[in-house]
């Protein structure tokens, strides 16, 4: 079965802002998983590959304006497969945050760049790969989330939303 040990976001500075990691050995607590991401980001800020291999693990990165995305897989792992997990998670976050992917847009969105990464994998095993499916089942629960339930955030956005439609009519 192919499978995904982990899947983290770090900003420009190698400070984590999303990190998932499932069954991934030598990973298992906070510490061991920091020093991993300080190892990883170390390796690939200046490198001008998508994929190395670090600590046992295959990893693919992409990086955008300030931030740096990564699949990890076992060594043995088909890189891609891994290669379109990454593809999947970037183009999925793409078409959330409507192609402004950078570190502030990301924060803010962040509850919902978690239901992308729980839509792509679950337990590390790899669910679906269509970004534009993801985007859709992740903007359908946003949406049907009742006002009571919603954040101060989404409600503020819906707010937004509904005030910008109401001017352009």
């Amino acid at each position: 079965m192919y499978t995904v040990k982990g899947i983290a976001i770090l900003d420009n500075d190698g400070n984590r802002l999303f990190a998932k990691y499932y069954d991934a050995d030598g990973l298992s607590t906070f510490k061991e998983q920091k020093n991993f991401e300080k190892k990883l980001f170390s390796k690939t800020s200046r490198a001008n590959s998508e994929i190395i291999i670090i600590d046992g693990f295959t990893c693919l990165y992409k990086s955008n304006i300030d931030l740096f995305f990564y699949v990890l897989g076992n060594v043995n792992e088909n890189e891609l497969l891994l290669s379109n997990v990454l593809n999947c998670v970037y183009e999925s976050i793409c078409l959330i945050l409507h192609k402004n992917v950078e570190k502030r847009n990301l924060i803010d969105n962040l509850d919902a760049i978690m239901l992308v990464i729980d839509e792509i994998v679950d337990k590390g095993i790899i669910l679906e790969a269509d970004p534009e499916a993801i985007a859709h089942k992740v903007s359908i629960r946003s949406e049907d989330i009742p006002i009571g339930e919603q954040s101060v955030s989404q409600v503020l956005q819906t707010a937004k939303e509904q005030l910008k439609w109401s001017l352009l009519k």
